[in-house]
């Protein structure tokens, strides 16, 4: 699948990384795609609420479905970060502009996860008009 197939397949995405600092894209970049309709579930260690919704510390934790999981986390954690998208039964792990993992890339495949990496999903989402609302 491509990275647009992927993104326009997706509306429930968990943002692992998800930032309190407007000013950081790991912040901007998901209010841009909750702007555009998606339903943004935040993953971070410590915030309880971020874009106005419920925080949660790890995948594990969603107590609902999840079709995409945004990484915005250093490469060297992208494969635990992948396990835990296998193991919640997500559809699909994306790595952010930057962020790139073979290891990741592994996990994801042999789960049966499509795979994005080194990408910015606000870019595709602009450049390929894809909106769900």
């Amino acid at each position: 699948m491509t990275p647009e197939e992927i993104l326009a397949g997706a509306n429930t995405i968990a943002v692992v990384g998800l930032s309190r600092d407007p000013a950081k894209a790991a912040h901007g970049v998901p209010a841009v795609l909750q702007a555009h309709g998606f339903r943004i579930i935040p993953v971070h260690p410590s915030a309880t609420e971020l874009l106005g919704e419920k925080v949660y510390r790890s995948l594990k934790d969603i107590p609902e479905p999840v079709d995409l999981v945004d990484v915005f986390r250093p490469s060297p954690e992208a494969p635990g970060i992948a396990r835990e998208a296998v193991e919640i039964g997500a559809k699909a792990l994306w790595l952010q502009q930057g962020i790139l993992s073979a290891e990741a890339r592994r996990i994801a495949e042999e789960g049966g996860l499509a795979y994005v990496e080194n990408r910015c999903t606000a870019v595709v989402r602009a450049t390929a008009s894809i909106s769900k609302r």
